[in-house]
């Protein structure tokens, strides 16, 4: 499990919608250098910095529209 989740962290990238932990959905706007956090769009507007280790699940493109 723990090998699924570090390979799940490690195919994000900028554009792609997911479910963090705290069950907040957004699309990655931006990696960090480092790429241990990255930029997450909440909604027009709203960003946050998370840590990439938060993301839970990449969802199918669209979801964010859909909700």
């Amino acid at each position: 499990r723990v090998k699924q989740h570090k390979e799940l962290i490690a195919s994000v990238s900028k554009g792609d919608e997911v479910l963090m932990n705290g069950g907040m959905v957004g699309r990655i706007t931006k990696l960090s250098e480092d790429k241990d956090f990255m930029v997450i769009a909440l909604s027009e507007g709203v960003e946050v910095t998370v840590q990439k280790s938060a993301v839970t699940a990449v969802l199918p493109k669209g979801t964010m529209k859909s909700l």
